[in-house]
């Protein structure tokens, strides 16, 4: 019977110890300063419906710079982001055999040349006894062979010139335009291959995306468009136009590749950065949830908003994101409409804080 009282006993004090707890935790809640906000309800935006593609950012001119010689790098005369000039010396590749080349190049110039002279004397010669009746019509023909072919060696001999003054040129590359240094895939000492990109320069100022569309989509998407374009890494966005629609998918995995213009702006746009292209497209406008980008929340992978509740407390709501209009954001699930959410706050939010509207 005394077991029996004690555990009746227990358990009135845990019944009692909870209440009071409870109590002091409705009193904390209470007693904690409201937090000051600014609220917004929310609305479905009508958005006229587009196509969204992701792409890189490139320069408009860029070209990888290569040597149709091989031969040891010798010296490289800039490094990555040094900017150049049109004509500039970037790199100089050995060239001791095309200067040895060269050298009997010049021999065999000099040769031909002395032929030539010594064929000419002759031609003139037998010219004018051919005229004085003194030399026969067969010799003045051999002496106009001989003056003919003398003079096509000369000739060989000078073009053979050219085209190794043209490999030398190969063994001194410049910038072919004003530009900016990219990147760098060989140092000195290395073998040089023709064809094998040495340099890459890009000419800084005008950029395009280089977008990939499903074949779903391509057909709404017509040359001379203006599109908005979005700068993930600035969070920024930028307008542009189509300057080429692709015609095959055969290289590019049944998507058509799209280029766009970017406008000139003050972003400070880099090549390599990853953009989104919203191309319009020929559909009904849409209603969709839409959120100002300011008031979400985010806590590593997760996106969220502060809803208002019904005891006027801050409820903290994850959110499912879709495309972007400018500085707003679709809302696909998280939030319902005509629910209240903070934009901004005076103070620190967290779940289940009281808040003041103004």
């Amino acid at each position: 019977m005394k077991y029996t009282n004690y555990i009746i006993t227990l358990f009135a004090l845990s019944f009692l110890a909870i209440g009071c707890g409870t109590e002091d935790k409705k009193t904390m809640a209470v007693d904690t300063p409201a937090v000051t906000v600014k609220v917004s309800s929310v609305s479905e935006d009508g958005r006229n419906a587009f196509v969204t593609a992701s792409g890189k950012v490139e320069a408009a001119q860029s070209t990888n710079i290569s040597t149709r010689m091989m031969g040891y790098v010798d010296k490289i005369y800039v490094q990555v982001g040094d900017k150049v000039r049109d004509g500039q010396l970037l790199i100089s590749v050995s060239n001791a055999d095309v200067a040895a080349k060269l050298a009997q190049v010049n021999a065999g110039i000099t040769e031909a040349q002395a032929a030539f002279s010594n064929a000419e004397k002759d031609f003139t010669r037998y010219t004018v006894l051919f005229n004085e009746n003194s030399a026969s019509q067969k010799e003045l023909d051999d002496m106009t062979a001989h003056f003919e072919m003398a003079k096509a060696r000369l000739e060989a001999a000078r073009q053979m010139k050219n085209e190794v003054n043209a490999q030398l040129s190969y063994s001194n590359i410049r910038a072919p335009f004003n530009g900016v240094v990219t990147s760098k895939f060989i140092d000195a000492g290395d073998m040089a291959n023709p064809g094998m990109p040495l340099l890459e320069v890009e000419a800084p100022g005008t950029y395009h995306v280089l977008a990939l569309v499903p074949e779903s989509e391509i057909i709404d998407i017509q040359k001379a468009t203006k599109v908005a374009v979005q700068l993930k890494t600035l969070d920024r966005m930028v307008a542009g136009k189509i300057t080429e629609v692709s015609t095959s998918a055969r290289n590019t995995g049944g998507q058509y590749m799209v280029k766009v213009l970017l406008e000139t702006s003050d972003a400070d746009i880099l090549s390599g950065m990853y953009a989104t292209v919203q191309f319009p497209a020929k559909q009904e406008s849409s209603k969709a949830i839409m959120v100002p980008k300011d008031a979400l929340v985010h806590n590593g992978q997760l996106t969220g908003i502060y809803a208002v509740s019904q005891n006027n407390t801050a409820l903290l709501r994850w959110l499912r994101l879709g495309r972007v209009f400018g500085d707003k954001v679709e809302v696909l699930s998280g939030l319902s409409a005509d629910e209240k959410y903070i934009v901004s706050a005076d103070g620190k939010l967290y779940n289940g804080v009281n808040i003041s509207i103004q």
